[in-house]
Order: C-alpha cells, then structure tokens, then sequence
C-alpha cells in the first residue's frame, strides 16, 4: 500500500458536483452558480452576465463571477485528472477501495498526484533494480525485526545481481526510501510542516559579484532570511530575480531535521528506540529518506507554492491598478494639443480635435541644447489659436517639467492678452512609445513618424485614458508590481478579465470606437471588430443597435452579448444611447404606456421615476433587478461611471529632488500602488513613496482602501535623499519630519516605527534587512521598514 493510513472503506464516498463545490466556495446557493455555469458554457460572458442576467444568477456580481469561472476550469480540470489517475490504477489491476476512496476525496491536484506517484510509469529507478534484484523481503525482514543482523541477514541474498552485502543493504535501503517519498499522507504532512516552519534563505553569489553594480540593487538580500509563510509578494519576486540575474543564492530550511526524520520513521514503522542490531540502520534509512527523498520535493513544492502566492499577490496589485487607471477620468471630447517631452530631439507635438483625429504635429526645440525657448513658445500660441485647443497634455518623462513651465508661461501670456488659454495636464506616457511602434499605431497612424505617434497617444489618453490605453499591452502601462517577473500567461489572463470589465462597464461608442477597443466588448473578438469598423466605414455611421446586424459574421447570439454595451449618440432611438438592452426596450414601453409620457419627456425626469415601482413592470423574463437598472438608466442614460475629471497643480519651483525640503506640502498624482504603500509624482521625475504606515491614522490593511492609480492627492514631504534619489512622503499633513510615526502596522505598537529618514540602505538601526532577518539572528520578530527601504526593495517607480 502506497500509506499505512489509506484504508479500506466502508462505502465509496460520493464526490460533490463542480457547482456544489463552487457554491460553498462562493458562499452562495448551489442553483445560483448552475445557472452562471450554464450561461458561461453557452458563451455568455461575465460582463453581460453580471449585467443583464440578474434574475438567472441571484445578481451575481462580476468578481463572484470572475472568481466562479476560475474555480469551474480548476475543479473540471481536478476532476478529469482524477478519473485519468483512477483509470490509469485500474488498468495497472492495483485499484482498492481504500485507493478510489484517497482519491474521491481529494480536494486539489497535489492531493490527487501525491496519491498517484507509486503508479505513475516512470524510469527505473535504483529502488526497482533492487526489488528485481529480489531484495524487497530483505527489506521487509529488517523493517520487521530489528533484533536481526543486518550483514548477516543480507548474506542470504546475494546473486549475480547482488555482490555483497553492502550492496543487498543498499538495495533494502533504496526499497524502504522510495516507500516513504510515495507516501501520500507522509508528503502531505511533510509538505505543509516545511511551508509552515520553512524560510527562504538568500545569500550573494560570491564576493567578486557583490562588488558589482548590477548586484547593488540587492544587497539587502546578500544575507537575508525570512519565513515562507509570511514573505511579501515583492520581496519573493525581487529574491527570485536576483537570483535570475546571478547576483544572489536562494535556499530553503524547513526547521529542525529531527522532526521530519521522526515522521518518516512513524510512517515505516521505525521505532529508533528498540535497541536492536538493525536499529542504527533503520534509523540511518529514515534519515536518509528525509535528506534524499522528501526534503528535495519538499523544497521543489516550497519554491513553486512561493512563487505562486508571489505571482497572484503581484496580479492582483497590478490588476487592481490597471482598472484604477483604466476608469480614471476623461477630460472629454475637446480640442487637444499634445507634447512629447524631450531635450535634444525635441518636443513632439501633436493637436488632435474632440475625437481624436490629428489636426496638425510638429517638433520645437525649447530646451538644450537648441534652447528656442521663445520660437517654440510662438508656434504652440499659434497650434493654440488656430485649432481652437482647450486642453494641453504633457508627457510626466524626460523633460516634463521643463515642459511644462514652457506651457506655463504660454498660458501666462494668453491670459495677460485676454484669452481664457487651455486647461493643462500632465498624464502618464507610459507605454506611448510601445503603441507608436505597433502595428495598430502604423494603420491607424500611416502618415506620422514614429516619434510623433507619441504625442497623439499623449494627447488622446488625456481625452479618454480608456480608449486610448486599450490599445497598449497591459504589461506595458507601468502600474504593475514586478509584472515582468510573472508567468505571461497568469498576468495576461488577469489583466485581460480587468480591461474587458472596465471597458463594458464605461460603455462604447459604436460610430467612434477602434478596433481595439471595440474587441473587448462583451462578445466581441478582434475579428467581429475589424468587420464592425469596415462596415461602418463602407456604409456609414450606425443609425441603431440593429444595424449591427447587419455586419457580415455577427448573428444574433454575438448581437445578445455585445449590444447593451454599445452606444449610438443622436441615434434613431434614444434608448441606443443608454445601457437598456434592446432586448429590454418592451419594458421601456410598458414604463411609458403607465406614465403616459413620451420617450424624450420620461428620459431625466427623475421625479416621475422615482415615483415608480420596479415590481409594477417585472414579468416572467425582466425581474425587480433588471428593471431597477433600466429605471437608473433613463434616469441617467448613458451615465459614466468614472469620476469627474480633475489635474494636480504641481509646486513652481519644484523642478528636481534637490528642490524638496522636508516638511514641503504637495500636490501630486499617484501612479502605483503596491502592497508596502503608493507611489506619488509630484513634479520631480522620480515618483516618492507614501509607506503604507503614513497614510492615515487608523490601521491600513491594503494601500487600496486608501488611494488609487491616477488620483489627485496631496502629500508632505517627510524625508530627501537626494545622492539616492529617494522620497519619502506622507498623507497625514500633520505628520512632522524626523518625528515617530504615528499608527505602525502589523502588530506593531504606535511609535515603534523607525523615525523618517532613520533607515538607509536597507538596514534598520539595529542592522537588520528589512522584513526579514540576517543569518545569523533567526528569532521571530516584527519587522520594520522605512520609506527609502520599501521603495528600494520594491525594485520599480522612477
């Protein structure tokens, strides 16, 4: 038997169903998620699902159902791996009860192949040599009776194939270890005592490397140790990088030796107590099954589980940030004029009019070393008056600031000349260069030079971040925590599911959208939106919704998931510009047969629709929720979701980190957010850190509950390390540089913080890394940490 504790059973249990299994998970009834799941395998996707399938759901929201489309493809892919594995045994003719009952019980893949790894067909090993070498009653004699002799027993079982009885003993051995690293309850156990007691263990590579440039980044992980348990997303992926790049040593202890051989020896039979001849080989057999065998799959298991915690900690910081970005606030459909910063090839500029079609680019050379400060200023006066501009988006990269006191000054001189002059902005270029040189860009954009597609990106995000940064691979917007240190596929699948939330929760204009914005639309593949966009080139704006039937290869199934999302401005019916789904619209008419009311005289008039009741028109097919949102939506047709559009007015004369002083208040926007706190640009170039201890008064579990990517904020500057390019800021204006902070984290009392700008180089004042602990001092103990030291280990931010 591969486990002294696989009994044979009773009666077979019976496995619960994928939804019965789901349902617990979510919490939710069993009916709830057999509709999703029926809706899903028909092709309905999560946005429309959570929109308008309320009543088949129970109002399911679109993380519930995120998370049950998750769990549906894991637990079918469990089941059809248990029934491989059961099929698999059988064949083998080795299928007990107690053998289907493991496995019918078996909650997770590991279980499952914990349980199948005596069966699996595998390479000979030394242990199955051995057991046709006829040693396996050698093997057995020993574990019986430890009063035998070991040579003397093993004498009689030398052959051809068996020299000695060494080699017998080795064979026995080989038997006995293999017996334990199959054990499935053993490994388990092990498994789980390693990640509960283990820690990670770094060291630099050699002393040449540590010496090196590129090894400083992580020099406070050249002597580091931490428990697994506990360890940070973005210390584990700054760890397995550093390890990557050669620069550190990554081990992994899992406590005491003794405890595990005590557990192999439980599981054999050992009793290392006996006193008897063969006992110290026994013994010595335990250990070695544990040093050779379960400590290596232990440690395999240990890395894997690490990394994957890492990986989905990291995703769901970036996730979480990309839809913060995503839904930031549009300025609006209004003339733009767009600059691409830069120092010696230029300002690259770009007016795009309320729809983002390119009125006019060019170049200036404001800056040095052409220094046209007064020429460059003419020509954007003059870009201003002829295109009528009403906003001015700047590029936050090289030369941003410089950039922007040149639009500044231009603004000054309008309004000294009696022009009101454009609202400015400076908003996020990252990932403008990845959408200039892709080959969307190249067909969207086939007249302007690469570098001038930038300052229409620039521009455009400004006018509507959404539209503009669907275009761009997720992996390149630059809100992520370590996003190039995650399996592409796991990121890419996340990032995917946040894009296409946010995108159908804004709504699409359908006679204005691109191609890639239009192929997250619920329903939508890229194919059915290039077909969109040529039919509505070759035939004209779309008048309504069922014009979309019209386009070639989109039937009534893709027309179902895709057009509540899709909006017609000045259409033929006014309800194309809500979010009411034609399929819907008879409740609409019900609603005006009851009030009386025209169309156009019910849409906005939130008294008379308050005034009525969702019950009075929910039938068979439209219940209360259905008809509660169409009752929200003729109040605000059309209503966008994101917040009112606002900009941060940074500091003059803050051009450089040189130029902050602690105790400085600033406006500034945030561009991360990670797990340790936010990152904040205030106008410096280099983004400073609001360690998640100085953003409010009360305990701070997640960043996220207090700031979000692209909010306007203002901060105090706390600590300046200019030589390192280091800023520490804080939320609570009434915090004081240099004094003990107020509200520490995780169990640590008020005050026991470092005081700002105590903690440099990744040592605390007593010398240790921060959040883990040097070698040769493993005892348990909070850790503390400082903004220079988060931003360091955090390895991202300007």
């Amino acid at each position: 038997m591969p486990s002294s504790d696989l009994k044979t059973a009773s009666a077979l249990p019976v496995v619960p169903s994928v939804n019965a299994r789901i349902a617990e998970d979510l919490g939710v009834s069993e009916s709830r998620v057999a509709a999703a799941v029926k809706l899903l395998d028909e092709g309905s996707t999560v946005p429309f699902i959570a929109r308008y399938r309320k009543e088949v759901t129970g109002s399911l929201d679109d993380a519930q159902l995120r998370r049950l489309d998750e769990r549906l493809t894991y637990l079918r892919e469990l089941d059809e791996r248990r029934d491989a594995v059961l099929a698999s045994i059988d064949e083998q003719g080795k299928l007990t009860d107690a053998l289907r009952h493991a496995l019918l019980t078996a909650d997770t893949k590991a279980r499952v192949e914990d349980i199948y790894l005596p069966y699996k067909k595998k390479r000979r090993t030394k242990a199955q040599i051995a057991r046709e070498a006829g040693l396996a009653p050698l093997a057995e004699a020993l574990l019986g009776d430890p009063a035998l002799v070991p040579e003397e027993a093993a004498a009689a079982y030398l052959s051809d194939d068996v020299a000695d009885a060494a080699a017998a003993l080795d064979g026995a051995r080989h038997i006995l270890i293999e017996r334990a690293g199959e054990d499935a309850e053993l490994v388990g156990a092990v498994r789980e005592k390693f990640w509960g007691a283990g820690r990670a263990v770094t060291a630099v590579k050699s002393e040449q490397v540590a010496g090196t440039p590129a090894a400083q980044k992580f020099r406070d992980y050249f002597d580091f140790s931490e428990s697994l348990d506990t360890m940070p997303s973005h210390r584990v992926l700054a760890v397995l990088r550093g390890e990557k790049e050669g620069a550190l040593t990554l081990a992994f202890e899992g406590g005491e030796d003794e405890d595990y051989i005590t557990m192999v020896a439980a599981t054999l039979g050992i009793d290392r107590a006996a006193g008897g001849a063969a006992t110290d080989w026994l013994a010595t057999t335990a250990r070695w099954a544990w040093r050779t065998k379960l400590m290596i799959s232990a440690t395999i298991d240990a890395r894997l589980r690490l990394r994957s915690r890492a990986e989905e900690q990291a995703v769901a910081v970036f996730a979480t940030n990309l839809k913060d970005l995503l839904l930031a606030a549009p300025a609006g459909t209004r003339p733009t004029l767009g600059l691409d910063p830069g120092f010696r090839t230029g300002v690259k500029v770009a007016v795009v009019d309320g729809t983002g079609k390119v009125l006019d680019t060019c170049a200036i050379y404001p800056h040095q070393p052409a220094n046209k400060w007064d020429q460059a200023k003419a020509t954007l006066a003059a870009l201003v008056a002829k295109h009528d501009v009403e906003l001015i988006a700047i590029g936050n990269g090289t030369a941003s600031r410089e950039t922007d006191a040149l639009a500044t000054e231009l603004l000054g001189d309008l309004r000294k000349a009696g022009q009101p002059g454009p609202a400015k902005a400076v908003v996020s270029e990252a990932g403008a260069s990845v959408y200039s040189a892709s080959e969307y860009a190249s067909h969207e954009l086939p007249d302007l030079d690469v570098s001038l597609r930038g300052a229409v990106s620039i521009a455009r995000r400004l006018q509507d971040p959404l539209a503009e940064l669907v275009k761009i691979d997720p992996k390149s917007i630059g809100v992520g925590q370590y996003q190039h240190d995650v399996t592409p596929g796991t990121l890419a699948k996340s990032l995917d599911a946040v894009v296409e939330d946010a995108v159908n929760a804004v709504g699409v204009d359908l006679n204005t959208a691109s191609v890639p914005l239009l192929s997250r639309v619920s329903g939508v593949t890229p194919g059915l939106a290039q077909a969109i966009v040529a039919h509505r080139d070759g035939v004209g704006a779309f008048a309504s919704r069922k014009g979309l039937l019209d386009v070639p290869r989109l039937g009534p199934k893709a027309f179902e998931q895709c057009a509540g999302f899709l909006r017609i401005r000045d259409g033929a019916d006014p309800l194309d510009a809500s979010g009411v789904h034609p399929e819907a619209y008879p409740v609409v008419r019900k609603i005006l047969d009851k009030t009386g009311l025209a169309l156009g005289e019910l849409i906005g008039d939130t008294r008379t629709l308050r005034t009525l009741k969702p019950a009075d028109f929910a039938d068979d097919r439209f219940g209360v929720p259905t008809v509660t949102d169409i009752l929200a939506e003729l109040e605000k047709p059309g209503r966008d979701p994101r917040p009112a559009f606002a900009t941060a007015t940074f500091a003059q004369g803050v051009e450089k980190v040189a130029d902050l002083k602690p105790g400085m208040v600033l406006e500034g926007v945030v561009t991360n957010v990670a797990a340790f706190g936010a990152f904040v640009d205030v106008g410096v170039h280099q983004d400073g850190l609001v360690h998640v201890s100085a953003m409010s008064d009360k305990y701070v579990s997640d960043p996220h509950e207090v700031v979000r990517s692209g909010q306007v904020v203002k901060v105090k500057v706390m600590d300046v390390d200019v030589d390192r390019q280091r800023i520490g800021l804080s939320l609570r204006l009434n915090d004081e540089p240099g004094a003990e902070r107020k509200g520490g984290r995780g169990g640590q009392p008020r005050g026991g913080q470092p005081r700002w700008g105590q903690s440099r180089g990744g040592q605390s004042r007593g010398g240790q890394p921060r959040g883990g602990q040097q070698r040769s001092q493993r005892q348990d103990r909070p850790a503390t940490g400082s903004m220079a030291d988060a931003l360091r280990q955090a390895g991202f931010g300007r």
